[in-house]
């Protein structure tokens, strides 16, 4: 069966979309895992017990948490003030020099390469609509739909922060003290690898790449980690 041009748009997904959503998730799952799981692993390597093991891990869970809450908050929150500063600064000018900014919006579409009498009827033809939206999207690159949102951005980067830490906090909860260690690093090296290569393909890229490059940021963390537990241990 033959599908129409418009059908077919209809279906299009861009990955384009997922960034906002798919950055926060994938960070913050990165940042739970490898960041607990590093201080989980110094601290057992100091040959601590199985509780203050456990202390440590919840309170590096938490913190971190909030901390990448905050942390994205502010963050979006910024970027989505820059945003509505310039489209107020849009629409003052609209209101100012309504003649200059369609004559502007028309070498837009001139610039893109539309003809000088198609992009003045597409200038004039957009800006019987909204013209602060067009105005914002053509010129500024700012979809009033699409702005940041700092409480979604906060919210997920919390939530994915504290499934990525829960990971080695389980694994201490349940293996003995002498796989602790060793069991605490392979399971976080399985995990990293299974979330860089689903956040790769998630946002389109080489699941191979994506893998890799979380494996060995996090092997070199958790390595550097274990050899300062180790050292404090002793001297301490």
């Amino acid at each position: 069966m033959l599908t129409t041009p418009a059908a077919s748009v209809a279906r299009e997904g861009h990955l384009s979309g997922r960034a906002a959503w798919l950055r926060a998730g994938v960070l913050g799952a990165n940042d739970g895992l490898i960041s607990t799981a590093s201080l989980m692993v110094g601290v057992a390597a100091a040959h601590s017990t199985r509780a203050a093991i456990l202390v440590a891990g919840f309170a590096g869970l938490t913190a971190g948490a909030l901390s990448m809450a905050a942390g994205e908050y502010v963050s979006v929150s910024s970027q989505r003030d820059s945003e509505r500063a310039d489209v107020e600064l849009e629409r003052r000018e609209l209101v100012a020099s309504p003649v200059a900014e369609r004559a502007e919006l028309a070498q837009i579409y001139r610039d893109r390469g539309l003809s000088a009498a198609l992009a003045e009827q597409v200038a004039d033809e957009l800006s019987q609509l909204d013209q602060v939206a067009v105005h914002a999207r053509d010129e500024l690159g700012i979809d009033l739909n699409e702005l940041a949102r700092p409480v979604q951005a906060a919210v997920v980067s919390a939530v994915s922060f504290l499934l990525g830490a829960i990971v080695p906090v389980l694994v201490v909860l349940v293996s003995s003290a002498r796989l602790r260690v060793p069991l605490t690093i392979a399971v976080t090296l399985v995990s990293l690898v299974v979330l860089g290569s689903v956040g790769a393909r998630l946002g389109g890229a080489s699941r191979r790449r994506g893998a890799v490059r979380v494996l060995i940021g996090g092997a070199l963390a958790l390595l550097i980690s274990l050899a300062i537990g180790r050292v404090t241990g002793s001297v301490v």
